[in-house]
């Protein structure tokens, strides 16, 4: 049996928890060919010049190869290239922000603190928490369906769906397991399910307008025209999922890496002025968007002493990206008041995440509130249990023993 390289030894879920020394091994080849004809790009310099190479597409049809796991994100605004990408963002952007909607963001603050509020509130006579169960999944589930306009009684259901598709999407060496097959095969029925409850959804909107995104959508007559039905579909799929999972696993590991660095949760606690760069270098640290998977190259690209060739699937390795020693000093420690903190969190280019504004803006209060009144948070497992997904990486629960929640 061949000698796994580095970056299917980090793919394996036994090191979920910690890829960072096989990431480590990996850029040492900054354009490193795989034995499935595959390049993981791995160093932050090559990972930021294709995210801007033309010569990269984002469309899994363009590929060769047939072979590859079902993307259930197909479709979408972040699956497709130039010029069919920029005139769709446009039409979905324009219900989400400037020049459009200016304060669409902002007026959701009085409702992230409200919920965060209530979210703590529900802890307190407690002496142990699950973070991600009490906290960090409810508070960015509950606003993008607000935001999005999807009944909150939905998010058990779509939970479901969303952990069976992500979780049976395998691109390592156990991607052939017995066990591995039998999520895989559960995919199918998963992304048909969430694609037919947001269909009917944005089926009900069309019919009667209602708040939120969706509604927005479905009903645009902007300058660009509607987005095709299909089209609407995928991104609404896309708008759901990426729109709290970043989140929840950039909240659990905010705190995760506080508890682990104590003085950084003391800086913090005693400067909260320092939560805005600090959260920049949690993400950095702990990158909630771990890999991406989509891109191929559509001609010969030289880079890193390397040549891509014409049709080669690629794998952007974020998460290896911005622990580059490279790029930041000192890369394994958190550094909250880091200079030029320009890490790829939310990627860089035309897919760009446009989400993020909301993102940040419900890690700083939660954060700033976490901090605030939660009484002597200890972790009770370190590190805690990670959930399968190899694209948003996150624990699947993180317990906590607290001494209490402050008024």
């Amino acid at each position: 049996m061949a000698e796994e390289t580095p970056w299917q030894q980090s793919l394996r879920y036994a090191n979920r928890a910690n890829p960072y020394p096989f990431y480590e091994e990996l850029r040492k080849t900054p354009v490193a060919r795989q034995p499935d004809g595959s390049y993981v790009v791995s160093t932050y310099r090559e990972v930021v010049q294709l995210l801007h190479d033309l010569r990269v597409t984002s469309d899994p049809r363009k590929r060769p190869e047939p072979d590859q796991p079902d993307n259930p994100l197909e479709g979408s605004i972040i699956t497709v290239d130039p010029p069919q990408h920029d005139v769709d963002r446009r039409r979905m952007t324009r219900h989400f922000g400037p020049p459009e909607c200016p304060h669409m963001v902002a007026d959701f603050e009085p409702e992230i603190r409200r919920l965060t509020a209530e979210l703590l509130d529900q802890m307190e006579g407690k002496t142990r928490i699950d973070l991600v169960d009490e906290f960090a999944f409810p508070l960015p589930a509950t606003m993008i369906c607000k935001v999005l306009g999807v009944p909150l009684e939905a998010i058990p259901l779509f939970h479901d769906w969303i952990e069976t598709a992500l979780d049976g999407i395998d691109f390592g060496p156990e991607a052939n397991d017995p066990e591995q097959q039998r999520r895989a095969q559960r995919v199918p029925d998963a992304v048909t399910g969430i694609r037919q409850f947001l269909a009917d959804l944005l089926h009900q909107y069309a019919e009667q307008p209602g708040p939120g995104m969706y509604s927005a959508m479905v009903n645009d007559d902007g300058p660009e025209g509607r987005l095709p039905q299909d089209v609407i579909i995928s991104d609404a799929l896309l708008l759901l999922f990426a729109g709290h999972e970043t989140s929840v696993n950039l909240i659990a590991h905010s705190v995760l890496t506080m508890l682990r660095h104590p003085h950084v949760h003391e800086q913090l606690r005693h400067q909260p002025e320092l939560l805005v760069p600090g959260i920049e270098e949690f993400l950095r640290l702990e990158s909630s968007v771990q890999i991406w998977h989509t891109r191929a190259a559509l001609e010969d690209i030289d880079i890193a002493g390397t040549t891509i060739p014409k049709g080669a699937p690629l794998f952007i390795a974020y998460g290896s990206a911005n622990r580059d020693p490279e790029r930041f000093e000192n890369p394994d420690e958190p550094h909250i008041e880091r200079p030029d903190n320009q890490h790829v969190g939310f990627s860089q280019g035309i897919h760009y995440c446009f989400g993020a504004p909301l993102a940040r803006l419900e890690v700083q209060i939660a954060l700033g509130e976490f901090l605030r009144r939660v009484e002597n948070p200890r972790l009770v497992e370190d590190p805690p249990p990670y959930r399968r997904n190899q694209i948003f990486r996150g624990p699947r629960h993180v317990l906590l023993d607290i001494d209490g929640i402050r008024d």
